[in-house]
């Protein structure tokens, strides 16, 4: 069985563009990572880091244990490595298990087959050891073990999160192009919300963006929506520092009521499945929702934070009326929103232009296959420059 305390290599992977937030939390949690990459963060630790990880943090999408490292040169030294993994150890006779497979090497064109031999080297090794062969297949609410493979190198992960963290379990109602939680957590973080001050949302769509400021203004752990992650699937998992590690996440909330939280859609579903995915993700207390154009959004008094995440023209709207739309977006920070840092997350640079102001600073994402901007605003109170943005 794999020890709770036995210190390894893990992968922590994330979207592109949020590695840095990861690396943050992780430094929060008390974690030095030794590489940052584009989608993944390495570090050391243990499966009782691993827990906490897959409780915590908010923009990481898996937690990866490493279980071996070998040169692979061919798919033959992929099976013969990976069947020396002592898999009996590991996975339980009546398991499930999930394989996924990817990286970049020249004997390979469909890596499906990777998954393949992988899973051969598994159930062949666990019907020698103890006379019984796992079922598998794609879905991942069970064991899911992880294979890279580049430059003739591979390495194989346990996957403790099983399913992505970035699926909280809340959204049970999704609207136009929603944005992951994942993602939304990181452009909550990146826009410098720490619950201290007003977040305000407009053009909230099924209200991921509010319901993740909430999480984070409450301190409330994002793992602690999800009942399964691939761990508890493991031989000898140890469900009681599970269930103490649980509450010790409980316990970190913050009982203390945040700064307003208000979002708004001119769509009534759009508000309604927000409401509902607030009240599931168990936040709908500290999110004021509202029925109305972004521009008759109610702002608190300034300091405060305000993140739209306009529709871009790629998958939904019209960008020649877009065009007037972001215009007016430039209108509604400059003359409702002084005193805020302005956040707007768009996939559209042309349509960027017509807001007009100066940005602060641009940050990029990507949401699913498209690049992303997150563009920041000092929105300071009387007179301020305009001019054509170079988004």
């Amino acid at each position: 069985m794999l020890h709770l305390d036995t210190k390894n290599d893990l992968r922590i992977t994330t979207a592109p563009g949020l590695a840095p937030y990861v690396e943050a939390e992780l430094n929060d949690l008390g974690h030095a990572p030794t590489a940052i990459h584009e989608t993944s963060v390495e570090l050391t630790g243990s499966l009782r880091d691993c827990m906490a990880f897959n409780l915590r943090l908010r923009t990481a999408i898996s937690v990866l244990y490493l279980l071996k490292e070998f040169p692979c040169t061919g798919p033959e030294d992929l099976y013969t490595h990976a069947s020396t993994i002592a898999w009996e150890d590991i996975i339980p006779p009546d398991a499930y298990i999930c394989i996924d497979s990817r990286g970049d090497h020249p004997s390979i064109d469909n890596w499906m087959y990777v998954n393949q031999r992988v899973k051969d080297a598994v159930v062949d090794r666990m019907q020698e050891q103890v006379g019984a062969r796992p079922s598998s297949g794609p879905e991942r609410h069970s064991i899911v073990i992880n294979t890279y493979w580049r430059n003739d190198y591979c390495w194989i992960y346990l996957n403790t999160s099983g399913a992505k963290l970035s699926d909280r379990g809340y959204r049970r109602i999704p609207f136009k192009a929603p944005m992951t939680e994942t993602l939304a957590a990181g452009v909550v973080l990146a826009s410098g919300y720490d619950g201290s001050t007003p977040f305000v949302n407009p053009m909230c769509g099924s209200g991921t963006l509010a319901i993740e400021a909430a999480l984070l203004a409450a301190n409330r752990a994002p793992g602690l929506l999800r009942s399964n992650f691939g761990l508890m699937h493991i031989r000898g998992f140890d469900e009681k520092v599970w269930k103490d590690l649980r509450i010790e996440s409980g316990k970190l909330r913050r009982k203390a009521k945040p700064a307003p939280i208000i979002a708004s859609d001119i769509s009534p579903e759009a508000v309604e499945a927000a409401k509902q995915n607030a009240k599931t993700a168990g936040v709908d207390h500290l999110i004021e929702f509202h029925v109305c154009d972004f521009e008759d959004t109610p702002i608190p008094p300034a300091p405060g934070v305000v993140v739209m995440n306009a529709e871009y023209g790629q998958r939904m709207g019209d960008s020649t009326e877009l065009e007037k739309t972001y215009k007016r977006i430039g209108d509604f920070l400059k003359q409702k929103c002084q005193g805020y840092v302005g956040c707007i997350f768009t996939g559209n640079r042309e349509l960027a232009k017509r807001i007009g102001l100066r940005t602060s600073r641009k940050l990029i994402f990507w949401n699913a296959k498209i690049e992303c901007r997150l563009l920041k605003y000092e929105l300071y109170a009387g007179t301020r420059e305009k001019s054509p943005d170079t988004n």
